[in-house]
C-alpha cells in the first residue's frame, strides 16, 4: 500500500483527443482488435506500468478518468483492473484506488507481462534477464534431453533445427529458434519445464529477433544449434550440455557487442 507522499502523486492522463476512434487506435498504444475491450485495455494500462509510465507507489486515474481517456465503459475499465490485479502489478482498495505494486511482485512469468516487459525501453536489463535464465535452465535440460528424448520428440527438434537453416527471413528464422528450444525443453522430461517453456515463448521470441539482427554470423549460429541437435540425437548429454554453453556464450557476446 503506498505511503501518503505516494497517494498525493497520482499520475495525470491526458485528455482524449477529440475523436473517441483516435483515442482507441493511435500507433502508440497496445489495443489489440481481436481482443475484448476490457483485455486490450489491460494490455494498454500493463505496457505502461512495466515501462516506467506509473512507476511502483503510484495511485492510477481512477475509473471516471480511465473511461474518458479510452472511450470505454467504466465496466470495461474494473474488468481490466482486475486483470492487472491478477497479475500482481495492481493493488486496490476503497477511498484510496489502484496503485502500481512493486516490481518484485510482479507476475513475470505472465504471458503480457513477459511482453509488454520485452518492449520496455531498458531492453538491455530484459536481454540479460532472459539470458541468465536460460544459463541456469537450458544446459542441463538438453542433458536430460539426451538421455530422455523419444523420437518423437527427436524428430521435433531436428525438424526445428532444419527450419532455421532453410529460413529465407527474420521471422521465419525466429519461430524456428524458438521451437527448437522449446522441443528441447519438453524432450528433457521434466514436467515442470514444459509450461515454464511455455511462459517464457514470448521472451524467448524477442531475444531471437534482436540476436538474429545483431549477428552477422548466421552460418556460425546454425552450427552452434546443428551441435547441439547432433549430440542430442546421439544421446551424447555431457556433450549435449557443452554444445549449449558455447551457444549461450555467442549470445552473450552479441548483446555484449550492441551495447559498444
Amino acid at each position: 500500500m503506498p505511503d501518503d507522499k505516494s497517494r498525493k502523486r497520482s499520475a495525470g492522463v491526458e485528455a482524449p483527443p477529440s475523436s473517441p476512434a483516435a483515442t482507441v487506435r493511435r500507433p502508440d498504444m497496445a489495443w489489440n482488435p481481436g481482443s475484448s475491450v476490457h483485455a486490450s485495455l489491460a494490455g494498454e494500462i500493463g505496457l505502461r506500468i512495466v515501462r516506467g509510465d506509473y512507476p511502483p507507489g503510484t495511485i492510477l486515474p481512477n475509473e471516471a478518468k480511465w473511461s474518458e481517456t479510452f472511450n470505454v465503459s467504466r465496466s470495461a475499465v474494473r474488468e481490466a483492473i482486475k486483470m492487472l490485479m491478477a497479475k500482481s502489478l495492481l493493488a486496490s482498495r476503497p477511498k484510496i484506488g489502484s496503485w502500481v505494486e512493486p516490481k518484485e511482485r510482479w507476475n513475470l512469468l505472465d504471458r503480457d507481462v513477459l511482453a509488454w516487459y520485452a518492449t520496455s525501453p531498458d531492453r538491455e536489463v530484459f536481454l540479460r534477464t532472459v539470458q541468465e535464465f536460460r544459463h541456469i535452465i537450458e544446459p542441463e535440460a538438453s542433458a536430460f534431453a539426451a538421455m530422455r528424448r523419444s523420437d518423437e520428440q527427436m524428430a521435433e527438434i531436428s525438424q526445428a533445427c532444419r527450419e532455421m537453416g532453410a529460413a529465407t527471413n527474420l521471422q521465419e528464422r525466429t519461430r524456428a529458434d524458438t521451437r527448437f528450444h522449446l522441443a528441447i525443453l519438453r524432450a528433457s522430461g521434466n514436467d515442470l519445464l514444459v509450461p515454464l517453456g511455455v511462459l517464457i515463448e514470448s521472451a524467448l521470441d524477442h531475444l531471437f529477433v534482436f540476436v538474429t539482427r545483431e549477428h552477422s554470423d548466421q552460418r556460425r549460429a546454425q552450427a552452434l544449434h546443428e551441435a547441439i541437435e547432433k549430440n542430442i540425437r546421439l544421446q551424447r548429454p555431457a556433450a549435449a550440455r557443452s554444445a549449449v554453453h558455447k551457444l549461450l556464450a555467442n549470445t552473450d557476446e552479441v548483446i555484449e557487442r550492441s551495447r559498444r
